[in-house]
C-alpha cells in the first residue's frame, strides 16, 4: 500500500472498532485536518482520535518538531505533546507482516504517554519513532536495549471505556 492507502484503511478500521463498541464515530476527510481525524461521541461525551497508520512497524511522529540541525529529540517530543488537547487519544495501527484479510494491530494511548516511551527510547535519549518492536544493535549506545509497546495499549472494549472516562 501506499501511503494514502495506509492512512485510509487506518481510519475506516479504527472507526468501525469504535462503533463495535457502540460509540458514535464521525470522520474527517481531506487535506489540513486538526489535530484529530476521528470524533468518538457517547452520550454527551466527546473524545478526538488521532489515527496513524503504518506498515514498517514504527510511527514516525515527532521528526518534523526538530530544529534543523539541532537533535534535541526531547524539545521535539514536548512540541509534539503541546499540539494535542486533553480529549485527544492516538490511535496506531500496525499492518506489518498482515496479509488481506486479517485485522492489523490496534493501539491506543494517550499523547501524555506517548511522549514519556518517546523520551525513553534509545536509553533515554528519545526518539522521533514510536516502534511496535525495535532492538537496538550495532554501534548505537542503546545497543542492546528494546523499544516496545505496551500490551496495555492494545485496543480493547475495556481500554476504551477507560480511556474514555480518563479524558472526560
Amino acid at each position: 500500500m501506499n501511503s494514502y492507502h495506509v492512512g485510509i484503511a487506518a481510519e475506516a478500521i479504527v472507526a468501525s472498532l469504535f462503533a463495535r463498541c457502540g460509540y458514535d464515530v464521525s470522520i474527517q476527510y481531506g487535506a489540513n485536518q486538526p489535530e484529530y481525524d476521528l470524533v468518538v461521541i457517547k452520550g454527551e461525551s466527546i473524545i478526538k482520535v488521532s489515527v496513524k497508520g503504518s506498515q514498517d512497524g514504527g510511527w514516525g511522529l515527532t521528526q518534523s518538531y526538530l530544529t534543523k540541525g539541532k537533535a534535541d529529540y526531547h524539545a521535539a517530543i514536548d512540541k509534539w505533546l503541546a499540539n494535542h488537547g486533553k480529549n485527544t487519544i492516538m490511535a496506531l495501527v500496525q499492518f506489518e507482516k498482515i496479509a488481506i484479510p486479517d485485522m492489523p494491530e490496534v493501539y491506543l494511548a494517550t499523547p501524555n504517554q506517548i511522549a514519556e516511551k518517546l523520551k525513553a527510547a534509545r536509553s533515554g535519549k528519545g526518539d522521533t519513532i514510536l516502534y511496535k518492536y525495535h532492538k537496538w544493535t550495532g554501534k548505537s549506545f542503546a545497543k542492546g536495549t528494546e523499544e516496545k509497546i505496551p500490551e496495555s495499549w492494545k485496543f480493547s472494549e475495556e481500554l476504551v471505556q477507560r480511556i474514555f472516562a480518563d479524558c472526560i
